[in-house]
C-alpha cells in the first residue's frame, strides 16, 4: 500500500516581520515537500499543529487547517484506492488548484505569486511583482488571459504600448524580465508546457541600454555642502542623508532607513546590506560623526538613526510603503537643493554613491578597489565593488574624501 504522511509545521525561519509560515510537510518514501498554505504566526502561537488560543482568529484558522488536513489526507486516499503511486509534486498539484491547471489564469497565478511573496517577507519583489502586473493589465485588459496566449506577438505590443508610455529601454527589459519570471514559475508548477515559452523568440537582451551615470564634481559637491539649513530648515534631513550617504561608501537608502543605532559600534558602521546581504564594516569620517551626533540629539521613539521609519515592528511592506514615501520627499528636496545652490545635475538618492565612486576614482583610488558601474539602469544591478579587500584598505581609501 502507498505510504504517505502529512503535517502542519512552521518554516524554520522567521520572516521579515519575526512570524513564522505555516506549512504542510508530506513525507513519502523518505521525501518530503514543504507546501506553504498562505498562512503565518508567532512561533509560540503555534503547537501540535493548531493556533493557540493567543493567535488572532484561532478559531477560524483552525477551521482552514482542519478542511486542509482533510482534502490532503483525502487525496493520499484517492491515490491508495486507485492503485497508483504520486510523486510529491503529484501531490502538490492536486492539493493546491481547485481546478484544473489549463484554467489557471494569468492573472490569478500573479495574484498568487505576490502573495506568496508577502507571505515570505519579500516585499521589495512582491511590490515589483505586482507593479509589473498593474502595468500588464492595463494593457491587455483580458483577465482570463491563459499562459498559451501570451505569444511572442502580445509581448511586442505590450513593448509598443510601453514605448508610447515613454519607458525606457531599462524599464522595459525590467517588467519583461519579471513576466520571465513569472513564466518560468509556471512551468515549474506544470500550469503551462515549456513549448509554449514565448522567450524564445521574444529576446530581452536586445532591450540592453547605456546605463546613465551621473555624478557630482567637486565644485557641485561644495555647493551642496554650503546650503544654509538655518534659511532652509526644511531641507536638512535631505542634506544630511546625502552626505551621509556620501561619506559611508555610498550607502543605499534602503539600508540608512533601517540603520539602527547599535549598528554604530565606536568608530565603525557595522550592517549587512538588505539588497545582497553583504556585510559592511565602515569607518565613522568627521562629517558622519556631525550628522549622528545631529541626529543623536533629537528625541526619537525608535532604535533607528534616522527619523524614517516612525515606529518598531513594522512590517515588510509597511517598510516598503514607508521606503517609497519617504524617498520620493528626499528627491524632490534634493531637486530644491540643487536649484537654490545652482546645480545643474539632476541630483537623486543614487547620485551619492555616484559621486562617491567618481571623487576616489579622481583622486586614484585603484580601479580594483572601486567600481565603475554605478550608473545602474534598473533595481537589479548591485554595487558590491568593496568585495575582495579589507576593511583597512577601504578605510584609507574613505579617508580621501575628508580632501574635500
Amino acid at each position: 500500500m502507498i505510504k504517505a504522511t502529512v503535517k502542519f509545521i512552521l518554516d524554520g525561519k522567521p520572516m521579515s516581520d519575526g512570524r513564522h509560515a505555516v506549512c504542510l510537510r508530506i513525507l513519502k518514501n523518505r521525501k518530503k515537500k514543504i507546501i506553504s498554505l498562505g498562512l503565518k504566526c508567532e512561533r509560540h502561537h503555534f503547537f501540535n499543529e493548531r493556533f493557540t488560543k493567543q493567535h488572532p482568529d484561532f478559531q477560524v484558522e483552525n477551521e482552514v487547517l482542519l478542511n486542509m488536513k482533510s482534502r490532503a489526507l483525502r487525496i493520499i486516499r484517492e491515490y491508495q484506492i486507485e492503485g497508483e503511486d504520486f510523486s510529491l509534486r503529484d501531490f502538490e498539484q492536486r492539493f493546491r488548484p481547485e481546478q484544473d491547471s489549463s484554467d489557471i489564469t494569468i492573472h490569478s497565478f500573479w495574484t498568487e505569486k505576490i502573495k506568496d511573496l508577502e507571505i515570505a517577507g519579500s516585499a521589495g519583489n512582491a511590490r515589483a511583482y505586482r507593479d509589473v502586473k498593474n502595468s500588464f493589465f492595463k494593457f491587455e485588459t483580458n483577465t482570463l488571459l491563459r499562459f498559451k496566449e501570451l505569444t511572442p506577438a502580445l509581448l511586442d505590443k505590450y513593448e509598443t504600448y510601453l514605448r508610447s508610455k515613454n519607458n525606457t529601454n531599462g524599464g522595459i527589459s525590467l517588467k519583461m524580465r519579471t513576466i520571465r519570471a513569472l513564466f518560468n514559475s509556471a512551468i515549474a508548477k506544470d500550469v503551462i508546457s515549456i513549448e509554449y515559452y514565448p522567450f524564445k523568440a521574444y529576446k530581452i537582451s536586445r532591450l540592453k541600454s547605456v546605463p546613465e551615470k551621473r555624478a557630482l564634481n567637486l565644485k557641485e559637491l561644495s555647493l551642496f555642502k554650503e546650503l544654509d539649513t538655518n534659511e532652509n530648515p526644511h531641507l536638512i534631513d535631505a542634506k544630511n542623508y546625502f552626505l551621509f550617504s556620501f561619506y559611508t561608501r555610498g550607502m543605499n537608502y534602503m539600508d540608512m532607513l533601517k540603520l539602527r543605532w547599535d549598528d554604530i559600534r565606536n568608530d565603525r558602521i557595522v550592517y549587512t546590506r538588505s539588497k545582497t546581504g553583504k556585510r559592511f564594516v565602515i569607518k565613522v569620517l568627521q562629517p558622519v560623526q556631525e550628522i549622528l551626533d545631529y541626529y543623536k540629539s533629537l528625541p526619537n521613539n525608535t532604535g533607528y538613526v534616522f527619523p524614517l521609519l516612525l515606529k518598531e515592528n513594522m512590517t515588510a511592506m509597511q517598510i516598503e510603503h514607508r521606503k517609497d514615501k519617504t524617498l520620493k520627499k528626499y528627491n524632490r528636496d534634493l531637486k530644491e537643493i540643487a536649484k537654490i545652490q545652482g546645480i545643474n545635475t539632476k541630483i537623486t538618492s543614487y547620485v551619492a554613491r555616484h559621486s562617491y565612486a567618481t571623487f576616489l576614482k579622481e583622486k586614484n583610488v585603484s580601479t580594483d578597489k572601486i567600481s565603475e558601474s554605478m550608473g545602474h539602469a534598473n533595481l537589479q544591478v548591485t554595487m558590491n565593488y568593496l568585495k575582495s579587500f579589507s576593511n583597512d584598505d577601504i578605510d584609507e581609501a574613505n579617508d580621501k574624501l575628508l580632501e574635500l
